[in-house]
């Protein structure tokens, strides 16, 4: 029988570094001990029973998550920072029996027997939440695991790699990358239980980091603070990005100033991933496409009537990285699937005759203008490139006349201005076509985002539409 994330723990030398936070380093003997204390204190539930798990960013949450695995309970995974009506919707919706806030000290062992296997559900968390309350999802240890192959193949990690991963744990890119990868090359993994950029720096240089995982966002804070050149980057090697657009521009920068590698997947909390950037990919491809498709995987486009097209379309794949669908949600599974099984992503994509693929927009980031479709991330792509910006999001307005315009919501890099006028000539210069020009700038100190961390595009719309439609009195 393959081996669960407990029994690869249990392999692991005990006095080896398991987490390393700004205050504390666990062992995986520690570990192995607080995952022990976790499923004896769950032993008088039921198997398959779901508990809840709110914990911070710390060895804790993996601790919790090891303990649910051992006491056969199916974990639900909660960002330390969701609203209260978040985790209220996530427990009525998974039907949860406990939440753990803290960790137990419970003496005893588990019973083996109890303990989930590879293949069985494991863990349920939730979709990002950018749009509404978020769906669950469904979680294996056997799909992570095959991910983290993957993730070694792409970026040739080996035996001695040090990570840092600064994105929340129960989130899919946060799993992988904090819980499973670390678990799968018995590597130590800085998290920081409150993210921070000179924090995040610091840590790198102290724990000479050879994998750095986090979304654009972070990375583009990192280059903007001092603490990018206060502190010795150069243990980098590799940075997995994602869960958002990622600048091509500011990854290049990323690389020269680090000597890292950028690397990216395709995909997202219910497929896993499609396709991936290489370390050994053209650095062009590498920085402006999403990849090839993984060998483990099948992937096909459909168009808006739900045919099997080619060139661009809606992407949806098959294989061994794909949930098991939404948690008790016929009505959301429905739309998640293709009528020949294939799992929908809700992205618009091109592959071209090479095989790389780039993402045009998403089918929900389509901006109409007086009859004319504007890509939201073509938009974006353009408005990120301009000196001044240091994150954006394209939303429309909504408009008595053209039905929608265009709005970009930025934030901008410390000791900068932008207005709207500076913005159209850089975009003009830039060659973006006029009919897709902002017509709004709203700059705001941060953009608002889900407990994921991703973007939160239905917070900008309305933010976008109170400022430039406010009701009237």
């Amino acid at each position: 029988m393959p081996a669960s994330l407990s029994d690869l723990v249990r392999s692991l030398p005990r006095e080896g570094t398991a987490y390393v936070t700004p205050t504390r380093r666990t062992t995986w003997g520690e570990l192995d001990a607080m995952a022990d204390a976790v499923a004896v204190s769950l032993r008088d539930l039921e198997p398959g029973e779901r508990v809840g798990v709110r914990l911070p960013d710390d060895e804790t949450v993996h601790a919790a998550f090891l303990g649910t695995e051992r006491a056969g309970v199916i974990g639900v995974g909660i960002g330390a920072r969701a609203g209260e009506a978040e985790v209220a919707h996530l427990l009525r919706r998974t039907g949860a029996r406990r939440v753990l806030t803290s960790l137990p000290s419970a003496p005893g062992s588990p019973d083996p027997a109890r303990a989930l296997g590879r293949e069985d559900l494991w863990l349920l968390n939730s979709t990002s939440g950018t749009t509404g309350m978020p769906k669950v999802v469904t979680q294996t240890m056997d799909r992570w695991i095959r991910f983290v192959g993957h993730a070694v193949d792409c970026g040739d990690l080996g035996a001695d790699e040090r990570l840092m991963s600064v994105i929340p744990a129960p989130f899919g890119f946060g799993l992988w990358t904090s819980h499973v990868a670390p678990i799968v090359l018995g590597a130590p993994c800085v998290v920081l239980p409150r993210f921070d950029v000179p924090t995040m720096a610091r840590m790198i240089a102290e724990e000479r980091v050879t994998v750095l995982c986090c979304v654009s966002t972070q990375f583009r804070m990192l280059l903007n603070h001092p603490a990018s050149t206060d502190h010795d980057l150069s243990s980098l090697k590799v940075m997995f990005t994602g869960g958002e657009m990622i600048p091509p521009d500011r990854a290049r920068e990323f690389e020269d100033r680090t000597g890292a590698v950028v690397l990216s997947f395709f995909g997202s909390n219910e497929t896993g991933a499609l396709t991936a950037t290489r370390h050994d990919d053209p650095r062009d491809k590498r920085l402006t496409t999403v990849g090839r498709v993984l060998p483990s995987m099948e992937v096909r486009l459909y168009d808006e009537t739900g045919a099997v097209t080619s060139g661009t379309g809606i992407p949806a794949g098959r294989g061994p990285l794909l949930c098991q669908g939404y948690w008790d949600d016929e009505a959301a599974n429905e739309l998640l699937y293709a009528p020949d099984g294939f799992m929908l992503m809700g992205d618009l994509v091109s592959i071209d005759e090479d095989g790389w693929m780039t993402v045009v927009g998403r089918t929900s980031d389509i901006i109409i203008r007086g009859g004319k479709n504007i890509s939201a991330v073509a938009v974006e792509n353009a408005v990120d490139s301009h000196p001044s910006v240091d994150a954006v999001g394209i939303v429309p307005v909504s408009d008595e006349v053209f039905g929608e315009r265009v709005c970009a919501v930025v934030t901008l890099v410390p000791g900068t201005t932008l207005t709207l006028e500076e913005l159209i000539a850089h975009l003009d210069g830039a060659g973006l076509g006029k009919e897709s020009w902002p017509e709004h700038l709203l700059v705001l100190d941060e953009l608002p985002r889900s407990s994921g961390g991703k973007l939160a595009k239905r917070a900008l719309r309305d933010l976008a539409e109170r400022h430039f439609r406010p009701p009237h009195p």
